[in-house]
């Protein structure tokens, strides 16, 4: 059945909403929009004036499609190369959604999607329609068919897996860039001491490229192992260069809401390191360097004009 304009428009007004749940769903933004336009394809096809309540409708429809995504996501992961993590999505960008709340933020933070990947397709459901998008339990229920009492028991579970995973800490901007000032300066002093100062004993490093860039598959673990990993990391070298197809630009910048690095090489965003930190000092350290996932942040700063100078050149 061909829509009508209101229909569409009214299809465009939730867009926003629609992306900005899938991208928790699923961590990553093209499959995001995969399953955005899927919905719309479902949502063209239906009667649309029998439908009482069309946003929990679409709701309903685009869940149900990340939940089969996710399903399918898991089987893929098993053969995917090395590190899988997360696409990360620089500061603006539509797809984080609501910032509102506290809960808000902390859904969309890297370190909660990361955290995201333990819990099974409808834990990670029931607990992004409730902590990011605050749907009552009833709601949820029906969307995903399930008793109240269930949907009650699996957010608390999903939650407990989460708070278990971290230690919640909000950094505003200007904390964030401070962060990522004094994490440079250590890293390109040619010294460990520095790095090791600002990381905790527990420290982790991670990198995704995809079987496309080189990326450690196992993590580096302590806080001398990371430091001296990314000491070596941030030392210029000419065969880095001839690698990366360029010179890298460093760029202070927030990704999901937290202190990231930024690398640009002639436009193109070749790599972004989100860092976690606490009271204690940093934490996680995790890259994604999969070009596949870089897409939409070489788009978004492209979009944003930034015209400031980068902090350092690799």
């Amino acid at each position: 059945m061909a829509l009508i304009m209101s229909d569409v428009d009214r299809f465009e007004a939730a867009r926003p909403r629609l992306e900005a749940i899938a991208y928790r769903m699923l961590g990553s933004a093209s499959e995001a929009e995969d399953a955005v336009q899927e919905t719309y394809l479902r949502w063209q096809a239906a009667d649309v004036g029998r439908i009482e309540v069309p946003e929990a409708w679409l709701t309903k429809v685009l869940t149900n499609w990340c939940l089969n995504m996710l399903t399918s996501a898991r089987a893929r992961r098993e053969t995917y190369v090395g590190q899988w993590l997360p696409e990360p999505l620089l500061a603006g960008d539509p797809m984080l959604g609501p910032a509102d709340t506290a809960e808000q933020r902390e859904s969309v933070s890297y370190a909660v999607l990361v955290l995201l990947e333990r819990l099974s397709p409808g834990e990670r459901a029931v607990y992004v329609l409730r902590e990011a998008f605050a749907y009552p339990h009833r709601e949820i229920a029906e969307i995903l068919d399930l008793t109240e009492a269930a949907c009650q028991q699996i957010y608390h579970r999903a939650k407990k897996h989460i708070a278990d995973g971290r230690a919640r800490t909000e950094i505003d901007g200007a904390a964030a860039r401070r962060i990522v000032e004094e994490f440079l300066a250590a890293a390109t002093s040619g010294r460990t001491e520095p790095l090791i100062r600002l990381l905790t004993q527990d420290a982790v490093a991670v990198g995704d490229g995809g079987g496309k860039v080189p990326a450690r598959a196992k993590a580096f673990e302590g806080a001398l192992a990371v430091a001296t990993f990314m000491r070596g990391l941030f030392k210029p070298s000419a065969a880095k260069r001839a690698h990366i197809g360029g010179v890298p630009e460093i760029f202070a910048t927030t990704a999901n809401g937290g202190p990231a690095i930024v690398a640009l090489v002639d436009g193109r965003v070749a790599g972004i390191i989100c860092l976690e930190a606490t009271a204690e000092g940093i934490v996680a350290i995790r890259s994604q360097v999969n070009p596949d996932k870089l897409v939409r942040a070489t788009g978004r700063w492209a979009e944003a004009g930034r015209g400031e100078v980068p902090l350092h050149t690799l």
